[in-house]
């Protein structure tokens, strides 16, 4: 009989890809095993891009919290809940550790519920929702944690080599007609003080030209396409990318020959599709939330400064890669 396991993981887009070496490991261990997976609207694309999920149950808690008691929100919740409902588990596991997920989702679902304990969750009172708690060092890097958490909750020995993130293959059969030709540069991140300066990226860009390589710079929002148009100015080697869909730029990332990314999404989605990454950091420490995976390479300003970082220190750790 199929073992039947619900994931609550809601968000971000990076704790949500680190959440997919686990499911691996499980199917690997068990064999027999479904998940349905709990996550936030925006990123429902994700799960569904590894075999092992079955059923994607998208939550909207994001939107709902800002008129958390409209009618037209209450019937939403109330719909959520119902499609939370309809399947019996054999196992829960709340990989969020966060009081609202506990509270509004774990709490809700039918089956034994597996999480974090007091000393492991990042909100400690959330473990009093779960049936089974679990310790998991806060010193691992996320994806050992919930693979930690994961090997814990399903009994299963935690396998001691990387984790496999198994979503690559899915974007085999659509790669670009150039695949391999081009390099993708991701210059946009939430936090001003992660951004790298773009007179650096155009002095990258600079460099890059004599290789013969293209670079292609996807966006998401205005502001985004604004500095892409910005940086391309001037370089007929340099591609911005139309308004695409979280899938869609899986798939370009998926063809890159390598990737050059500030600490964003859209890296650990670069890690989780296996491709050559050179990840820059400057106020933020790449130990415990950084690039996982295979080719993932690190470049980390001693200062904790991104202007400390120039094109010429990114080009010579790039050369070898393409």
């Amino acid at each position: 009989m199929t073992k039947r396991v619900l994931i609550v993981k809601t968000s971000s887009m990076g704790d949500v890809l680190h959440t997919l070496p686990a499911l691996t490991d499980a199917c690997n261990a068990i064999g027999d095993i479904k998940f349905d997976w709990v996550v936030e609207e925006n990123f429902a694309q994700i799960p569904s891009w590894h075999f092992a999920v079955d059923r994607v149950i998208p939550v909207a808690i994001r939107r709902w919290r800002k008129n958390w008691f409209a009618k037209s929100i209450r019937a939403e919740r109330k719909q959520f809940i119902k499609q939370l409902q309809l399947q019996q588990y054999d196992c829960i596991i709340d990989a969020q550790g966060l009081i609202k997920s506990a509270f509004l989702i774990t709490r809700k679902a039918r089956g034994p519920k597996h999480g974090l304990d007091r000393k492991s969750a990042r909100e400690p009172i959330a473990s009093w929702f779960y049936d089974q708690k679990h310790f998991v060092a806060k010193e691992l890097h996320a994806v050992e944690r919930i693979r930690s958490l994961f090997a814990q909750s399903l009994g299963y020995t935690l396998p001691s080599e990387t984790g496999d993130y198994a979503i690559a293959k899915h974007f085999l059969s659509a790669l670009p007609d150039d695949n391999g030709r081009y390099l993708v540069f991701l210059h946009s991140t939430t936090r001003d003080d992660k951004h790298w300066t773009e007179q650096a990226w155009r002095n990258l860009i600079t460099l890059i030209e004599p290789t013969g390589y293209k670079i292609k710079l996807p966006w998401g929002s205005f502001h985004e396409y604004e500095r892409s148009v910005r940086l391309a100015d001037g370089f007929s080697h340099v591609e911005v990318l139309p308004k695409l869909s979280l899938a869609e730029v899986a798939t370009i990332l998926a063809g890159a020959k390598a990737v050059v990314s500030v600490d964003t999404g859209l890296s650990h989605l670069t890690a989780a599709l296996d491709r050559p990454n050179i990840t820059l950091y400057g106020p933020t420490d790449p130990q415990l939330i950084g690039g996982y995976g295979r080719n993932q390479n690190s470049l980390i300003s001693p200062e904790k400064s991104m202007n400390t970082i120039s094109a010429s220190m990114v080009y010579k750790q790039l050369l070898p890669l393409i």
